[in-house]
């Protein structure tokens, strides 16, 4: 199974952007999603950014992945 994070891209420098989720930032490749802006909300994979999702689905699947990281700490 494979999952895509959704991350909100805060600069961009030629092929990469510097993304951030939960306060924790990283640089991911663009080359895939070369459309993408700053403030754009991207999925990344493997240390792509591999589409651009609009913020409200972005912040709902982030809900969700809080949510199983909640239920997990109280297991």
């Amino acid at each position: 199974m494979c999952l895509a994070v959704p991350v909100l891209i805060k600069s961009i420098l030629d092929q990469y952007a510097e993304v951030e989720l939960g306060g924790v930032t990283r640089k991911v490749s663009i080359a895939i999603t070369p459309e993408v802006k700053v403030g754009d909300y991207v999925l990344i994979h493997t240390g792509y950014a591999i589409a651009v999702i609009d913020e409200a689905d972005a912040m709902e699947t982030i809900k969700l992945l809080e949510g199983l990281v909640k239920e997990d700490e109280v297991h």
